[in-house]
């Protein structure tokens, strides 16, 4: 047994104020008069495993309710590492602590050994921890998913049904992206064509950063060439030394009189050096003038190539991005995007490899799991039909049929189909068919016990779903939840005091009114309380003849 509950503690929940409850180990039996309250204990129970919430249960004046458990793990190393997948502590010291609490404004908050957690995480943990079954839970078998289920359960091959689940999920995975491949391909002809255009484009333009800046300005000297030979010869008729009159010419005049004085005169000397910078100047500047005269290229065939280019470089902005970079990009973009759409026939031949071999493994996994299944369903109903002979189904007759299906499904190539027959002589029909909730929760019970080896799940709960037996039968149903609590710890609301009188421990639940409120309680009942809430089960607290028919049932000699 993975783990069984310790401790559940309730505040706030209903007419619940504040309660904690040890129910122990073993059948536990919780009984009381109709309308006391035994379902709170369920109703907690599924509020703490991640049901959802109903604020209206919670206690007139309060703010919130709020359900803690501790469940003291036997194994922990078989839910350790499931808890930290999750994101919450491990079970120190051997013990899972619950909490759930529920304001009145708000949302409901969680948590997992102290961590948060989220309810989706609850659920998890709480379908691995309990299995609950109500009066309407029966509903469940009459599902052929869950009636096959029930069949790898008891044949042992839970863990193959699910590596074939796990196959199956892969082929549709593979399948639709396989469909997807193809549908795209067939809506993206167009594509390709743009694409490959626009790549052509970009690439044949041998665009690079930064020339649009460096053609501009190209463009803007070759557009005003003849203006600027112009201004530079008028530059030059200053500054040049082959123009009369010019500055450059003035100047050699002045530096070969300043030299003399120099010579005539030492005192001259600042004189001369100065006209001598002067004059290196005014050459540098007629030097500058002649190379820049030089580089303008007025050659209306280069204006053209230009103007050609910029052109070009507009337009491509225009249809690709607002500068260069951008259009660079986008051709980028669009070559790879190319060229994964032209690489598609090779992903359709990988992905149509792939599938083939996703559907070959799911096959033989198919075929395992059938042959698993068709081998265990008649030892399924032979062991069934045992148990229900207990059950005071002395001639009744339950069937296993398997179905097989058209196409394969998540569950498999076939589907289980149950068939119940509880008289003599009657067809038997599909399990489904049955308008009786006392046969099929019989039904439910012998399947339980049958399974009880391969249930993983620790605590059983059953909330009044032995209703419509009684007598004989009703002994033989407490006897089997006796004998599914060696495995399990089990709770059981009842009504019958033959089922209340097989348990472990009986609790009572019960309404108080303390002049103020009432409140709802949960108390054990030791050997001379346990009596009188048997014989008044039985219909006659105050009578003898209840009260030693009581007696009789917790010595176990009725």
């Amino acid at each position: 047994m993975l783990a069984t509950l310790s401790s559940l503690r309730i505040r706030n929940l209903a007419l619940v104020e504040d309660l904690t409850w040890e129910p122990g180990a073993g059948l536990i039996a919780i009984t009381g008069e109709t309308g006391a309250g035994k379902s709170i204990l369920i109703g907690a129970l599924q509020l703490l495993l991640g049901e959802r919430a109903d604020k209206t249960l919670i206690r007139a004046g309060a703010d919130a309710c709020t359900v803690e458990a501790v469940f003291e793990v036997h194994d922990v190393s078989r839910l350790d590492p499931w808890l930290e997948e999750c994101g919450a502590e491990p079970c120190g010291d051997g013990l899972l602590l619950l909490k759930r609490s529920l304001p009145v404004s708000g949302n409901s908050r969680q948590f997992i050994n102290g961590s948060p957690t989220t309810l989706a995480v609850l659920k998890d943990l709480g379908d691995r921890l309990v299995d609950l079954h109500g009066p309407h839970d029966h509903q469940s078998l009459f599902s052929r998913e869950a009636q096959t289920a029930v069949l790898d359960s008891f044949a042992g091959g839970g863990g193959l049904s699910k590596e074939y689940a796990a196959a199956h999920r892969e082929v549709a995975r593979l399948a639709s992206e396989l469909e997807a491949l193809r549908e795209s391909e067939r809506d993206e002809t167009r594509r390709r064509e743009m694409l490959a255009h626009m790549v052509t484009e970009i690439t044949d333009a041998g665009l690079r950063t930064g020339e649009e800046e460096e053609l501009m300005a190209r463009l803007r000297a070759a557009s005003n060439s003849r203006r600027l030979m112009e201004l530079g010869a008028q530059v030059l008729s200053v500054f040049g030394t082959d123009s009369d009159g010019g500055v450059n010419s003035s100047l050699a005049t002045a530096v070969k009189a300043a030299r003399e004085m120099a010579r005539l005169d030492p005192g001259a000397e600042n004189l001369r050096v100065a006209i001598d910078e002067v004059s290196e100047q005014m050459t540098g500047v007629e030097r500058e003038c002649r190379h820049y005269l030089e580089g303008i290229d007025g050659d209306p065939l280069t204006l053209s190539s230009l103007e050609t280019r910029a052109d070009l470089i507009q337009s491509l902005k225009r249809k690709y991005g607002a500068n260069l970079e951008e259009v660079l990009e986008r051709g980028e973009e669009a070559r790879r995007e190319l060229e994964m759409i032209e690489n598609r026939a090779e992903r359709l031949g990988e992905l149509q490899k792939l599938l083939d071999a996703a559907r070959e493994h799911a096959v033989r996994l198919a075929a395992k799991l059938s042959a698993v299944r068709t081998k265990a369903a008649p030892r399924l109903a032979k062991t069934v039909i045992s148990e229900l002979r207990d059950l005071g189904f002395l001639r009744a007759e339950f069937g296993v049929q398997l179905e097989m299906l058209a196409e394969r499904r998540l569950s498999g190539a076939e589907l289980a189909d149950f068939s119940f027959a509880p008289n003599p002589g009657e067809p038997a029909k599909p399990l489904r068919a049955i308008a009786s909730s006392g046969e099929i929760s019989r039904v439910m019970l012998a399947l339980k016990t049958v399974l009880a080896g391969e249930d993983g799940v620790p605590l059983l709960v059953f909330d009044e779903i032995d209703a419509n037996v009684g007598g004989e039968v009703a002994v033989k149903v407490g006897k089997k939840m006796r004998a599914l609590a060696a495995s399990h710890q089990v709770l059981c609301i009842t009504h019958l005091p033959q089922v209340a009188a097989s348990a472990h421990r009986h609790f009572a639940v019960a309404k108080e009114f303390d002049g103020e409120r009432t409140v709802t309680t949960v108390g054990e009942l030791e050997q001379k309380a346990r009596v009188a809430e048997l014989a008044r089960m039985l219909g006659g607290k105050d009578s003898e003849s209840a009260t030693a028919h009581a007696r009789a049932l917790l010595s176990g000699d009725d």
